[in-house]
């Protein structure tokens, strides 16, 4: 693996070349400190612009880029606002759109208040907005989302800058994790009831969010939800705390020039139509998959795997956003981008919640957070059947996957047997790839 997901150090991101001119463009308004946890959170608002537009994953299905939920992490004063600001610079077109449809509703009520009670009353004009304000009621959220897909199967999306935000949006917590599974499934929204207009309220979800909290704040709310696949299918990027050298972050000035050219962006978002698959882009997914499965088996760890799986399908409408910015046309640099969002996710996930996902028996810190092991790392180059088991049982794993784990081993080219000796040799192969 070219990252590491257990270090206590971020990913570093690689250097943004051709085809990544955009994301240069928009981290241009941001503090230096907050380029790389910023740019897994611009995806979800870019990815709204796109309607009307398919990919086709790897496994032939075909997917819109709706259901991305990206969540940004950092401690209290961290600049985590940051991400507002460049949210408020790309939805300037939806803020217009949803002024007009605003003003069609205030006319309406007008209309209503003028009309006496036995007079006829006006229809409600059906409005969808792309924008809706973070505080917005789950039965208002269900309403728009029949308006979105009534007038197009538009995407509209929503801002959080508290993660609690969610609750209300979902009708309460407890209806948090089906709400979001749905949305990243493009799911309906399972709503469906009568009211006096006849039945009503169960439209498909074409929905893309982006969250901001504390650790504490993220750890609380996803507490229950770590083993049934709702965190898992939202992108984490997580700043840790850096040291206080007390100098004041230099935010951008949000030109006209630089309008102009982020205008220009967007209008290869909106523009886009059809169906279209991204080969390079999808045999990249079919590498790192197989990466992430090798190192998945290294571990022992099913539910790492499940894990990086979404990170996987993630990364990979990134890409497919990254591609449409760049005028249909694929870069190195971008492949680069797509590959290091998957591990960074990872490593997010790790830091925030590996003692939660594996149950370590005392809470750790966020400097000492790891993920699972590559358990070949705690081996000599050669090693006997007895010390994998010892180191199994040390990990708090059965000792009877350990027949079964050098298997796959063997299979994956990870070590050699040797019948003579009866020991296993790593291999040169994986010398050579380790992180």
């Amino acid at each position: 693996m070219k990252y590491s997901i257990s270090d206590s150090k971020a990913p570093v991101m690689p250097n943004l070349g051709s085809g990544t001119e955009a994301i240069k463009l928009l981290l241009s308004q941001a503090s230096k400190d907050m380029y790389e946890p910023l740019v897994p959170m611009l995806f979800p608002v870019l990815g709204a612009h796109l309607c009307g537009v398919t990919f086709q994953y790897p496994d032939f299905s075909k997917k819109e880029m709706t259901g991305m939920m990206a969540h940004l992490v950092a401690d209290s004063g961290c600049n985590k606002g940051q991400l507002t600001l460049l949210v408020e610079a790309l939805c300037r077109d939806f803020r217009q759109h949803d002024d007009g449809e605003l003003r069609k509703l205030v006319e309406w009520q007008k209309q209503i208040k003028t009309k006496s009670s036995n007079s006829a009353k006006p229809v409600r004009p059906e409005v969808a907005f792309w924008f809706p304000p973070s505080d917005v009621t789950n039965a208002a959220f269900i309403q728009n989302a029949m308006a979105c897909e009534s007038l197009g199967n538009r995407s509209q999306y929503l801002n959080m800058t508290e993660v609690e935000m969610a609750d209300r949006v979902c009708g309460g917590h407890k209806q948090v994790s089906q709400m979001m599974r749905n949305i990243y499934d493009k799911a309906r929204a399972g709503a469906l009831r009568a009211t006096a207009d006849g039945i009503t309220g169960n439209p498909t979800l074409r929905v893309n969010l982006t969250f901001s909290s504390t650790p504490f704040a993220a750890r609380q709310f996803y507490k229950y939800e770590l083993l049934n696949g709702t965190f898992g299918r939202v992108v984490f990027s997580y700043k840790p705390r850096i040291d206080r050298d007390g100098r004041i972050p230099r935010l951008g000035k949000f030109s006209e020039e630089f309008y102009r050219k982020l205008d220009a962006y967007l209008a290869r978002l909106d523009i886009c139509k059809g169906e279209f698959v991204i080969k390079p882009l999808n045999n990249l997914i079919d590498r790192l998959s197989i990466e992430w499965g090798d190192y998945s088996d290294l571990a022992d760890d099913n539910l790492i795997f499940d894990v990086g799986k979404r990170s996987l399908v993630s990364a990979w409408k990134a890409g497919c956003i990254l591609w449409v910015l760049n005028g249909q046309t694929w870069t190195r640099a971008m492949g680069e981008m797509v590959e290091w969002l998957v591990y960074h996710d990872i490593w997010s996930k790790m830091q925030l919640f590996a003692d939660m996902l594996f149950k370590d028996a005392n809470p750790l810190d966020e400097a000492q957070r790891r993920g699972p092991r590559n358990m070949l790392e705690d081996l000599p180059d050669s090693f006997n059947e007895k010390q994998l088991e010892a180191l199994r049982v040390s990990l708090g794993k059965s000792p009877e996957g350990t027949g079964t784990q050098l298997r796959k081993w063997v299979f994956r080219k990870f070590v050699t047997f040797c019948a003579q000796t009866g020991l296993y040799s790593k291999t040169n192969e994986y010398l050579k790839g380790r992180p």
